[in-house]
């Protein structure tokens, strides 16, 4: 049930590397804020009947942004919702628009050791079967950590915590330093 102080609060999107833990803290921050709250990632499979490993083997991964591009402008347009996005979500410009300018947007940055050592045996992660992950990771976040502090109205680092702690954190953040 949507809590009624924080009613009018707009959406909260969370951006980060994978392995971040987005899908975590958007849950215990949705909770906290009566939200629903939704991973693009998830809907891109609900809609599609298709995981985010078969869409990327058949269409590649331009095929897979088109489709996620799809899916954040959809979610973007609703109301009272916490939503965790993918990874790469913010290398496509009408991405970063619709999170920045359609409500608050939380970049949880995670060093490339912590995010390895959440991701090393997660087989749902097309980015990382390489044969060296580690490699791929500074490498990604060497191209998207610009653009997450671009299209982020606060900055995270979520090696400060448990995912509930982060949570309150994002929660006191944005309660106390409101948007225009």
């Amino acid at each position: 049930m949507l809590s009624k102080e924080f009613e009018s609060l707009p959406n909260i999107y969370l951006v980060g590397p994978m392995g971040a833990g987005k899908t975590t803290v958007g849950r215990h921050l949705a909770e906290l804020l009566g939200r629903e709250f939704l991973d693009s990632d998830h809907e891109i499979e609900r809609k599609t009947g298709a995981t985010i490993p078969w869409i990327f083997e058949k269409e590649g991964e331009a095929g897979f942004r088109g489709r996620e591009t799809v899916v954040i402008d959809e979610l973007t347009n609703r109301q009272n919702l916490v939503v965790a996005t993918g990874g790469g979500a913010v290398t496509q410009a009408p991405n970063r628009e619709f999170l920045n300018q359609r409500g608050i947007v939380v970049y949880l940055y995670t060093p490339v050791e912590i995010q390895l050592q959440r991701t090393y045996r997660d087989k749902n992660r097309p980015l990382l079967q390489v044969e060296h992950p580690e490699r791929k990771l500074r490498d990604l976040l060497a191209i998207r950590d610009p653009l997450y502090r671009e299209v982020a109205h606060y900055i995270i680092e979520t090696n400060q915590g448990a995912a509930k702690d982060l949570a309150h954190s994002i929660l006191d953040l944005v309660i106390s330093n409101e948007l225009p």
